[in-house]
């Protein structure tokens, strides 16, 4: 397994319980594709730097996991189409 890092952005209008409920949507993702969740790092609210569906702000949460490279694809094709996520991005960390 490999260590990456994801930052995603969860719509602004989602508020504190249901950002919870995303949250652990996509811990249990990368459960169920053989992965674990080793840090979750809630940013909170902050302004966007360009508009995505034109909204100017989002919850901001990091999350670093351990999961086999041929799974990766299958997360972030899952995350572009889970609504509450309007923006992600997954890298591998150096070991």
């Amino acid at each position: 397994m490999r260590n990456y890092e994801m930052v995603f952005i969860i719509h602004p209008e989602v508020d504190g319980d249901n950002t919870e409920d995303v949250i652990n949507d996509v811990k249990d993702l990368i459960g169920r594709n053989g992965g674990e969740v080793t840090k979750v790092e809630p940013w909170g609210l902050h302004k966007l730097a360009y508009p995505i569906q034109n909204q100017q702000e989002g919850r901001y949460v990091l999350m670093e996991f351990d999961l086999e490279p041929q799974n990766v694809a299958e997360i972030e094709r899952v995350l572009k189409l889970t609504e509450p996520v309007i923006r992600h991005m997954v890298i591998r960390l150096e070991t």
